[in-house]
């Protein structure tokens, strides 16, 4: 299996999906609308295991939501060091993203979580380098796109 750093992104169509994976994504439309509160409700709604949730919810993304509008948001879970909020944001400008919102949790156990809205209409690398550029950061434990739209 290759590094996840070295993971790529393909486009394939609903029919070749797993169960799981279609699940998945209905669990995620399910937290996205607020119809539920959390994963838990969502699993249930869809009658998923919350362990196949978790497998699959960083892997399978709706192509509208990639697509759509260039508004990227990224979580990303970060280890809490001096300076890794401006590396991170170099790295971003960098790839010529605008940077829109800006949300960071209070440290606990040395981690902090980020919440990024960008605009990614001047991006100069693929979506997919991107996401794996921002996970190769030595700081950066996990990043995932959540969103792809705005208002």
């Amino acid at each position: 299996m290759k590094d996840v750093s070295e993971q790529r992104y393909y486009l394939v169509r609903e029919d070749v999906l797993t169960e799981a994976m279609q699940k998945t994504l209905d669990a995620k439309q399910l937290l996205q609308s607020g119809e539920v509160a959390s994963i838990w409700d969502a699993v249930k709604k869809v009658d998923l295991s919350r362990s196949a949730f978790y497998k699959y919810r960083d892997a399978v993304f709706p192509f509208h939501s990639i697509v759509r509008e260039r508004i990227l948001t990224v979580f990303l879970q970060l280890e809490d060091r001096k300076g890794t909020l401006a590396t991170l944001l170099n790295t971003v400008a960098e790839a010529q993203c605008n940077v829109l919102t800006i949300h960071q949790t209070i440290p606990i156990q040395g981690r902090a979580n980020v919440t990024l809205s960008l605009d990614v209409t001047a991006m100069n690398r693929q979506l997919d380098d991107f996401i794996q550029q921002l996970k190769r950061l030595d700081f950066v434990e996990s990043a995932e796109v959540i969103s792809s739209g705005a208002s």
